[in-house]
């Protein structure tokens, strides 16, 4: 068997991989005018991503798949036996040559199984299948795996047409257990070596809303992001998984005002210098936040003990000062996102409701009809994955507010548009206050070129700053984003 880590494949970072991965799915699931796939199944070769763990590789298949608006059955390998992946034996008598023989057959693969499952619970006949940690099987179903990137079945039974493979395992310097790829199989695969990359797990950090002072640790200590060392007390590691775990948990003990330890930590940052260095951080994000008064900065309150604090703090304090302003900022502008999208959704269904509308005499049964319409395809959308959690829930709220009489519905669709606008325009003055403070006290220098990044790549800000007009962010965004200005103050950043 050959090493599966001298395949050639392309060096990648998890968003390029995400595109490679969404576009094959599109290519590979497009008919031609009889309705065939245009690439045969027999062609659509499997797609093996190679990288180390916790770098998302489960989350991009999600994302993918709502993207798409296709279904997605997600396994992880290693907790499966050969008999759950290939069937259960049967015996079966058959005829041959007219004389009659006991033959073993096997049951339907539990695998194949929740293909066929998920496409009666959800309606969608298309999809991914995902199967992690592909490489680090058992000596007993390693022959399965190999046979299942080649032809594309378990058992005897083949995955439905329709269903993309793709399959993710990691590189042996992360796990004993990794069995290396023959050159067959991986002249039937399309192999791709994925890398731990800082600045793009950002993006995907800043959407999910990722703590914001481990967001402000990483920022000051990138090189933190992902580590994988050996010493003589064993493995010391930090991966992409841990942050977002342990950022969940921060802010569930935040809200619970329950002490969060260094122990704590360390059960997620398994890197006893990292985890020390994070504990510390946190305290002192959580003194900056209340020295700073970051509240009263956004309402532009701005204390005169606090510019002349900021003028002689050193520079890790100043980009965290800075980060606790986008913190604050993003609570403000996740809100009003939340409310736009509620409104939003009202809106369209009220649309398409007075479409449907052709007479005051049937309003009322129409109407509800339509209401219920929307609670059943909420449920679809749900059951099917389509929507994050999140978005389910903007749906329970916009249900609750359209049931009822129309015309009392259409007063209180009026009120909360007012709601969402007054929250916008409140939204903008706290940005433009945090625009007054970074400028008096920063000017354009490397503080204003992280502030005016973060605000970029942050979804909720830079969604209404899309659409609402921010004079100093386009001033600040077009003197420190293009040209050889931005590529000086990066490489200053760097050092």
């Amino acid at each position: 068997m050959g090493d599966a880590g001298g395949a050639g494949g392309n060096n990648m970072n998890i968003k390029q991989a995400k595109n490679e991965v969404k576009n094959t799915v599109k290519a590979y699931l497009s008919k031609d005018a009889h309705g065939e796939y245009v690439i045969p199944q027999i062609r659509q070769r499997p797609m093996l991503l190679i990288g180390p763990p916790g770098v998302g590789k489960t989350q991009i298949m999600e994302q993918i798949a709502r993207e798409c608006k296709i279904g997605l059955v997600a396994y992880t390998i290693t907790h499966h036996t050969r008999q759950s992946a290939v069937g259960l034996p049967f015996i079966k008598e058959r005829e041959y040559d007219g004389k009659s023989y006991s033959v073993t057959e096997y049951t339907m693969s539990e695998i194949i199984a929740s293909v066929y499952e998920k496409m009666e619970a959800t309606g969608l006949k298309e999809g991914i299948l995902f199967i992690d940690e592909i490489n680090c099987v058992s000596e007993t179903l390693a022959p399965t795996m190999l046979q299942f990137l080649q032809c594309k079945t378990f058992g005897n039974q083949a995955v439905p047409k329709g269903w993309v493979i793709v399959a993710a395992g990691n590189p042996p310097e992360y796990n004993k257990s990794v069995r290396d790829f023959d050159m067959v199989t991986l002249d039937r695969v399309r192999y791709i070596s994925i890398e731990a990359d800082y600045q793009v797990w950002k993006e995907y950090a800043r959407d999910v809303h990722i703590h914001d002072a481990l967001l402000s640790y990483l920022e000051l200590h990138p090189n933190n992001f992902y580590r994988v060392e050996t010493d003589v007390d064993g493995m010391n590691f930090v991966t992409a998984r841990g942050w977002e775990d342990l950022s969940s948990l921060l802010k569930v003990y935040e809200a619970g005002e329950l002490a969060v330890t260094e122990e704590v930590i360390g059960e997620f940052i398994h890197h006893p210098d990292i985890a020390e260095d994070v504990y510390a951080y946190l305290e002192i994000y959580r003194k900056y936040n209340e020295d700073y008064g970051i509240s009263d900065i956004l309402s532009g309150n701005v204390k005169k003990s606090v510019y002349k604090r900021v003028f002689d703090a050193d520079f890790d304090e100043r980009i965290t000062v800075v980060n606790l302003l986008l913190s604050g900022l993003t609570v403000v502008f996740s809100d009003v996102a939340r409310e736009r999208k509620m409104v939003q959704l009202w809106y369209e269904f009220l649309k398409e409701y007075r479409k449907s509308q052709r007479s005051t005499e049937e309003q009322h049964a129409l109407y509800n009809s339509a209401v219920e319409q929307f609670s059943k395809n909420m449920e679809i959308l749900k059951e099917s994955s389509l929507i994050l959690p999140k978005e389910y829930y903007i749906r329970q709220d916009v249900l609750k507010h359209i049931k009822g009489d129309f015309d009392t519905v259409m007063d209180d669709f009026t009120e909360e548009s007012e709601k969402l606008s007054t929250m916008e325009d409140a939204a903008g003055e706290k940005l433009n206050h945090a625009f007054d403070f970074v400028e008096d006290v920063f000017s354009d220098d490397q503080e204003m070129l992280v502030f005016v990044t973060e605000l970029t790549i942050t979804p909720e800000i830079s969604s209404f700053l899309a659409e609402n007009e921010c004079e100093k962010f386009d001033i600040y965004n077009e003197k420190l984003m293009v040209g050889s200005n931005r590529t000086r103050l990066l490489k200053e950043l760097e050092r």
